[in-house]
């Protein structure tokens, strides 16, 4: 054999191991005219699996055409999704399937140039990703909706606990403080509260995946704006399962909410305030008859010692004295009377803190005795004998009770009775106590029993409907509940809870 014979045997040799790979590639390799059409001039046959056409279907055809028509000029303008280096293109466009669908195509391609330069065809090597596309357009996805989002969504190293990401929201609620501040996650709280209370949520989250609670960040006080961690998810190391490899934290800027709950507060103190008015208001004969007790008294024992003082009758100083203390007794008696008056009216901010309940029981009682003993009513006491201590504002409390009791001695005055008996009791509950106010003065209808703390409602001739509502309020805004029992015949009980510590 001669040495040419030898060469032409190794030249189709390698001609048919480099056809066995390119017929057995899961890649789809093709040769094209150099022209606008792009026609198939050959093809291996992974084109069947990955485009549904057999190899002798398409060649002679037009690879231009199998194109998604935002994908067909790529190349030529040279848009983001072509990259080129040493020779070779890579474009990643989308190409119909038989079927009529699209998949996504990655193509290195080489042209093939005569000795002139002259471009003769084109070789492709292509592969389905699809898969890789779709994954990576979610990813944008996801990373859209995460920078729009209005929580503030952070990353942060496990170890260094150092924030690698923050999004539009949270470096808006973030950089009243400076960017040098924020770039460590101990930076976002103070110091106490991230010790005592966000290193247990980054150990639950490691421990179970995730965590859930509030915990206030510390930002400028100049900035006005209010801020949470809500949320905190452990991502777990591919490798090592058992390794945290990152947190996201999820925050969220609760100015506007808090502004609004400032706000409702406000509201709801000046409704309380308006509504202690009208009490008073309404109460106005009674409270001035009580006054006016002490003041009779005084003015009596006054006249009488002068009278006395004129005659001569006061023989020694030790009678005087014994005046002088009756009329201080019933002065002191008068100023106190007044001084419930004007704490009960005066407009102050919400006070929380611990008091007996059974002293303002008995105070309250105090206050509505003279409109009570107006018409032979008797209050009753079964208050519990540890003095059982409850944690709110005194003044709203004492409100609510007197909306409770006057609305018992007001329902006395629609059904008489022989012995009306108004029955007060406390109990301590857990870490509750329990306040009850019941009557026998013929029970509420069953018809109003449902609407019975809406505003508006109510069933007396000149009343607006607004005490239970408020009353219901104040007790709920203490972190308790009011709710009333009623038989629709006879009796009545109106209890509420109150938390005997500071829940706050």
């Amino acid at each position: 054999m001669t040495d040419l014979q030898q060469a032409l045997l190794h030249c189709q040799k390698e001609a048919n191991r480099y056809r066995l790979l390119a017929e057995q590639s899961t890649d789809l390799i093709s040769r094209h005219t150099a022209t606008p059409e792009w026609t198939f001039i050959d093809v291996n046959p992974a084109i069947e699996p990955l485009l549904g056409y057999r190899a002798e279907e398409v060649i002679g055809t037009s690879g231009y055409a199998l194109f998604h028509p935002d994908d067909a000029d790529n190349l030529k303008n040279r848009t983001g999704d072509v990259r080129y280096r040493d020779g070779l293109y890579t474009n990643v466009y989308r190409y119909r399937h038989k079927r009529g669908h699209y998949i996504w195509f990655e193509t290195t391609s080489r042209t093939i140039r005569d000795e002139l330069g002259h471009p003769l065809e084109v070789i492709c090597v292509s592969r389905d990703v699809t898969e890789r596309e779709l994954a990576q357009q979610a990813t944008r996805r996801l990373a859209k909706v995460v920078e729009a989002s209005s929580d503030m969504i952070l990353f942060c190293q496990h170890t260094s606990l150092i924030l690698t990401y923050q999004n539009e929201s949270a470096q808006r609620t973030l950089s009243s403080a400076g960017p040098t501040l924020r770039n460590r996650l101990p930076h976002l709280f103070t110091e106490a509260l991230f010790h005592e209370a966000v290193v247990p949520a980054l150990n639950q989250a490691a421990q179970q995946g995730n965590w859930h609670g509030a915990i206030p960040m510390a930002l400028d006080d100049d900035s006005g704006r209010v801020a949470e961690l809500r949320e905190v998810i452990a991502h777990r190391d591919r490798n090592n399962r058992k390794h945290v490899d990152y947190y996201t934290l999820i925050g969220r800027d609760v100015t506007a909410r808090k502004h609004a709950e400032q706000q409702y507060k406000r509201q709801q103190n000046e409704m309380a305030h308006m509504s202690r008015l009208l009490s008073v208001g309404e109460m106005a004969t009674e409270l001035a008859h009580e006054i006016n007790q002490p003041l009779a008294t005084i003015l009596n024992y006054s006249n009488g010692t002068l009278r006395q003082i004129e005659e001569q009758q006061l023989k020694d100083v030790s009678q005087t004295r014994r005046a002088l203390e009756l009329i201080s007794r019933q002065a002191h008696r008068a100023a106190e009377i007044i001084r419930r008056i004007r704490r009960f009216v005066q407009r102050t901010e919400v006070q929380y803190t611990a008091f007996d309940i059974n002293d303002c029981c008995h105070e309250v009682m105090t206050f509505l005795n003279q409109d009570a003993r107006d018409q032979q009513i008797c209050f009753q006491f079964d208050l519990d004998p540890d003095c059982p201590i409850v944690y709110g504002d005194r003044v709203q409390v004492e409100q609510v009770l007197i909306n409770l009791l006057r609305n018992a001695i007001e329902a006395y005055a629609s059904h008489p009775c022989e012995s009306p008996l108004i029955h007060i009791k406390t109990r301590q509950e857990n870490q509750q106590v329990q306040i009850s106010v019941c009557d026998q003065a013929g029970g509420v209808a069953p018809e109003m029993m449902s609407q019975l703390f809406e505003p508006f409602t109510t069933s007396k001739v000149n009343g607006l409907g607004m005490g239970l509502s408020i009353s219901r309020s104040l007790i709920e805004s203490h972190g308790g509940q009011l709710w009333a029992e009623s038989d629709g015949q006879s009796q009545s009980c109106f209890h509420f809870k109150l938390p005997s510590r500071n829940t706050e």
